[in-house]
């Protein structure tokens, strides 16, 4: 699981997303085991580094499913969930707040 953030994040990064965080939600009762959210610089950069992804992550990677808008993009992998927002959405929205209360949470269902 390590390694497949680390490709992640590093393709995120070489391709000039902004302020890559990963949180860590294994057996916290959350959806997913970890989630990747990154900031991207426009709406068209947000896009571009799905595409990103895609290319340098498959085949080794199976995307199950994507959720496109020009603010934010959503791509699920089954444990892992990355998304990409601008920064305007990335502030508006919060989700660090939010994940880490998950991630802090003791073994509980949410």
């Amino acid at each position: 699981m390590e390694k497949r953030i680390e490709r992640i994040s590093a393709c995120l990064d070489k391709n000039k997303a902004e302020s890559i965080e990963v949180f860590d939600l294994t057996d916290k009762g959350y959806i997913v085991d970890k989630v990747v959210i990154a900031t991207s610089l426009n709406s068209k950069h947000t896009e571009a580094l799905l595409n990103y992804l895609k290319n340098e992550l498959k085949p080794e990677e199976t995307f199950l499913g994507t959720d496109v808008s020009d603010e934010w993009v959503v791509a699920d992998l089954g444990d892992i969930l990355i998304h990409i927002m601008t920064a305007e959405y990335r502030t508006r929205y919060n989700m660090e707040e939010f994940l880490g209360e998950v991630a802090s949470a003791k073994n509980q269902e949410l």
